[in-house]
C-alpha cells in the first residue's frame, strides 16, 4: 500500500500551513525548512508555483503521483470546471469521508481504518482507502468495533454540522453522504486552477 511515511512537519513548513491537522512546532516555527528557511528566499517561478499547489493537495489528501495523475485524467473527462471536479473526486475518497465524519482524527489514521477493515460501506466491509463513495450512500463502524478507543475518542466532541454534505447518525455510528460538495464548502486552501494550469503545459 503505497503512501507518504516521512516527516510531517518538515512538509507542513514548506507550505506555511498545517497541512496534516493540528502540528505545535510548525506553529513555533513558520518558516520553511532547512539551513537557510529562515532567510529570504528566491521568487518562485510561475511553474514552481503550480507544482508547490499540485504537491499540496496531494499531501493533503494522502495520494501519491500515479493516483492523482489518474484522478486528474478522470476529472478532464468530466463535464463541469476541471479543476472543483479534481477537488469533488478527491473528497469523495472513502479515507477521505471517514476523516470528515470525525471517525479518524487524521486522514492517515482513517486510511488506517479502512485498511484495517473496521469501516462497512452500505453493510458490506470496504478495506480500499480510494474506494469513491457515491451520493446515498452510509458509511458506518463496523458493529464489532463500535467500541475502540479511538473511534470514540476521535468522536467525542466532533462538530458534525461542518460538512454540509454529510448527514451524522449518532445512535448507529453512521454517516450519509448525501451529495457531492460544491467548492465553496470545501474548506481545504488550495487553488485548484494552479494543479490544471500545470497539467496543461
Amino acid at each position: 500500500m503505497a503512501r507518504y511515511i516521512g516527516p510531517k512537519t518538515k512538509i507542513a513548513r514548506k507550505f506555511g500551513e498545517p497541512i496534516f491537522g493540528p502540528d505545535k512546532d510548525q506553529a513555533r516555527r513558520n518558516f520553511p525548512p532547512g539551513q537557510h528557511g529562515n532567510n529570504r528566499r528566491r521568487k518562485t517561478s510561475e511553474y514552481g508555483t503550480q507544482l508547490k499547489e499540485k504537491q499540496k493537495a496531494k499531501y493533503t489528501y494522502g495520494v501519491l503521483e500515479k493516483q492523482f495523475s489518474n484522478l486528474f485524467k478522470k476529472a478532464q473527462t468530466k463535464k463541469g470546471i476541471t479543476g472543483e471536479i479534481l477537488l469533488q473526486l478527491l473528497e469523495c475518497r472513502l479515507d477521505n469521508v471517514v476523516y470528515r465524519l470525525g471517525m479518524a482524527k487524521t486522514r492517515a489514521a482513517a486510511r488506517q481504518l479502512v485498511s484495517h477493515r473496521h469501516i462497512t460501506v452500505d453493510g458490506s466491509v470496504v478495506n480500499i482507502p480510494s474506494y469513491s463513495v457515491k451520493q446515498g450512500q452510509v458509511i458506518a463502524v463496523r458493529e464489532r468495533d463500535k467500541s475502540m478507543l479511538v473511534i470514540n475518542d476521535s468522536l467525542n466532541g466532533f462538530n458534525h454540522s461542518k460538512y454540509p454534505w454529510l448527514e451524522w447518525n449518532e445512535s448507529n455510528m453512521a454517516g450519509t453522504f448525501l451529495h457531492i460538495p460544491e467548492r465553496a464548502d470545501i474548506p481545504e486552501n488550495i487553488k485548484e486552477q494552479l494543479i490544471v494550469e500545470l497539467y496543461s503545459k
